[in-house]
């Protein structure tokens, strides 16, 4: 195999990269060797050589404590449970939560061979027991079958850890009209449905 051949094998190992995919993204990054090859190849050393996870939360960052972690303006107080860094990413982009994070690593999934062993869950009551200030615990898995399961699994471990669990609202997005919404997405937004103040 020839080194442009490992090149397009390789891209279409990342998410969203099928070989067609993988195939024109090579050749792209060819075209444009000095501005674009050049540049990336030196990230993904950079990256490769700097970035670690989180010994906290398992984010990831230059750091160890990540920034978050060390963050002294965030609210001790709450941890927000996800399952995996893009999660914590895309809750850092709505610039709401001022909580901290805690990065499951995936969810349980029986038919995978994903048990509780596998997650970060010892690592999750290890936090609790040991900081006090700890007082809310937001479940934020995805609305999956084993997203579900991962939650309920959680909010059962933590029944008696003496912490108020929340879990993330599902239903309608913002700006979504009902027609173009699937049943599942449908059948929480009426499930989680609140009284109107007047």
């Amino acid at each position: 195999m020839n080194e442009l051949d490992r090149l397009i094998q390789l891209l279409s190992k990342l998410p969203g990269l099928g070989p067609r995919s993988a195939r024109r993204a090579a050749l792209h990054l060819i075209q444009k060797r000095t501005s674009l090859m050049a540049p990336l190849a030196t990230s993904l050393d950079k990256v490769l050589e700097t970035i670690q996870t989180c010994s906290i939360c398992g984010n990831l960052d230059a750091q160890d404590p990540c920034g978050i972690c060390r963050n002294e303006s965030r609210d001790d107080s709450i941890i927000c449970i996800v399952e995996q860094v893009s999660d914590l990413w895309a809750l850092e982009r709505t610039k709401v939560f001022n909580g901290r994070y805690h990065i499951l690593g995936g969810v349980l999934s029986p038919l995978d061979g994903v048990g509780p062993e596998d997650l970060s869950l010892a690592k999750l009551m290890a936090r609790l027991e040991k900081d006090p200030r700890i007082t809310e615990v937001i479940l934020a898995t995805n609305l999956t079958l084993n997203g579900q399961i991962t939650a309920h699994y959680i909010s059962e471990m933590l029944e008696n850890q003496g912490v108020t669990l929340s879990r993330l609202a599902h239903g309608v997005p913002a700006g979504g009209e009902l027609d173009y919404l699937d049943d599942g997405t449908l059948r929480a937004a009426l499930s989680a449905r609140h009284k109107l103040e007047n």
